[in-house]
């Protein structure tokens, strides 16, 4: 295929791939090390007690585009992303519900493991439906259950208990992290700003704030253990999975930075105890938050976007994409709605650009402008960098359109923005930017009469009238493009 053939040429040129290691918290150069043939990551995946927000969502975008960062740079990746489907409770502190409880409690199931899992088939399900309509490549992704490695959890607690890193006390089996000297070493944290902050449990549980459940007793729901009814913790699953999936060492891991001070330190401090000190990840990679108009996006508080109210709102999935593109990951970004629509401005002009080079036949790869993106890509994910080229190339009138389209579909491959074969919607979106722009004073009354009505629909956050008035102006031959507060009107 012609494609192939453009990342022959682009290698002709080797760059080198850096990414931002939490573990050192330094800046390094990714490299596998000798014989290993790929690589091994494990992505932190959602707890399937319900549906998951875009915040949620975010980090999935991101760990697609880590993953088609790794591919266009010619690493084979093993991914694996789980399903917490038991066992996160609502605390740190080992304490609170488990989230899957509350999710039953909140449908009205009664609480057996059977429900559980039925719970969390529901919602693991609707999770890969969002991200695939977010184009994530879900095909080459392994997606464990927590609740299928009962045994592997038992077997390392077991391990653990043997080493003397465990020990029991009221609640359950807990790690002992005294044991364990270098713990805290990810993100270097304050371990005695930490244990000032932590709850001090009674004198026979915890024997140190920061020690953390392995087994968590429980006399009503759970599996049968050495150590009676309950379930493993949250911590334990995720290195179970790991090794049960991908081996004792992998090469990346990553999550949301919200997981560095306690679940990601936990699962170091179990995993190297549990296999001799061996590191668990040579990488950690984390994200940071998406908020929602300035604030921290909460189901709880009822401050949450889901994908489904974006598409209900008429916006194209890639937009939101694109949005989160516009970010790099290390940086707090802010979902606004505002900028939600010029994120869908902007895909729809890449859409019509390459729609307007429909019959042309994709050249050879711009040096200049395919080894400007990738070093911005390569260079710990900058994809706000390399779109900013993008658009730069865009202008560059002395390139052809044959080798526009070929560099526009190389940097799309870790995009994933599908402007090769950009989908109906996008197509339908693109066209208004085909099309000649219509002047205010050529505009006819009763269509200005409707855009007055809907932006004020539109200020009230009216959504559902704003749609109903756009329907009226397209049925009567006209297309909008909202920007900020006004509206573009072109011709169909």
């Amino acid at each position: 295929m012609w494609f192939d053939s453009l990342f022959k040429r682009m290698k002709q040129t080797s760059l080198p791939l850096y990414f931002h290691n939490t573990l050192g918290n330094e800046k390094q150069r990714f490299l596998l090390p000798p014989q290993a043939n790929h690589v091994r990551m494990y992505n932190c995946g959602p707890t399937v007690y319900g549906r998951q927000h875009i915040g949620n969502l975010s980090m999935f975008v991101f760990t697609d585009v880590l993953r088609r960062t790794l591919q266009v740079n010619e690493f084979q990746v093993k991914q694996v992303i789980n399903f917490t489907d038991f066992g996160h409770l609502t605390s740190d502190g080992d304490d609170g519900d488990d989230k899957m409880t509350t999710g039953l409690k909140r449908e009205g199931l009664k609480q057996t493991l059977e429900n559980m899992r039925a719970l969390g088939e529901k919602y693991a399900e609707l999770f890969l439906e969002d991200i695939r309509t977010l184009n994530v490549q879900v095909d080459k992704i392994v997606f464990p259950r927590a609740s299928d490695y009962i045994p592997a959890q038992i077997a390392m607690i077991q391990a653990l208990e043997e080493k003397g890193y465990a020990y029991q006390g009221k609640g359950g089996v807990y790690f002992d992290t005294s044991r364990f000297p270098e713990y805290g070493k990810l993100g270097d944290i304050n371990l005695e700003g930490l244990r000032k902050g932590a709850r001090v449990a009674a004198a026979d549980d915890k024997r140190g704030p920061t020690d953390f459940l392995l087994w968590k007793s429980d006399k009503k729901l759970g599996w049968e253990s050495p150590w009676g009814l309950g379930f493993p913790g949250w911590h334990i699953e995720c290195s179970a999975m790991i090794r049960a999936t991908l081996g004792t060492q992998i090469d990346i891991h990553t999550g949301g930075i919200e997981h560095i001070p306690v679940h990601h330190n936990n699962e170091i401090a179990q995993s190297e105890s549990a296999t001799g000190k061996k590191p668990l990840a040579r990488f950690w990679l984390h994200r940071a938050h998406l908020q929602l108009e300035g604030a921290k996006i909460a189901k709880s508080g009822g401050n949450a976007v889901y994908l489904s109210d974006i598409l209900e709102r008429g916006f194209h999935p890639l937009a939101l994409r694109y949005l989160l593109l516009g970010a790099h990951y290390r940086t707090n970004s802010n979902f606004t709605w505002e900028a939600l629509n010029a994120a869908q401005t902007a895909f729809g002009k890449l859409v019509a650009l390459r729609l307007s080079h429909a019959d042309v036949t994709p050249g050879t790869v711009s040096r200049h402008w395919g080894l400007q993106m990738m070093h911005r890509i390569n260079d710990d994910l900058d994809t706000p960098g390399a779109l900013a080229f993008v658009w730069e190339m865009t202008k560059d009138g002395s390139l052809s359109p044959a080798d526009l389209l070929a560099t526009l579909f190389y940097v799309d491959s870790v995009f994933g923005l599908q402007l090769e074969e950009p989908d109906g919607a996008a197509r339908k979106l693109a066209a208004q930017h085909l099309q000649e722009e219509v002047a205010e004073d050529d505009i006819p009354a009763q269509i200005q009469a409707f855009l007055r009505e809907r932006e004020k629909a539109r200020s009230a956050k009216n959504w559902q009238r704003a749609d109903e008035l756009r329907t009226q102006v397209e049925a009567a031959g006209y297309t909008l493009e909202d920007s900020g507060g006004s509206s573009r009107v072109f011709k169909q």
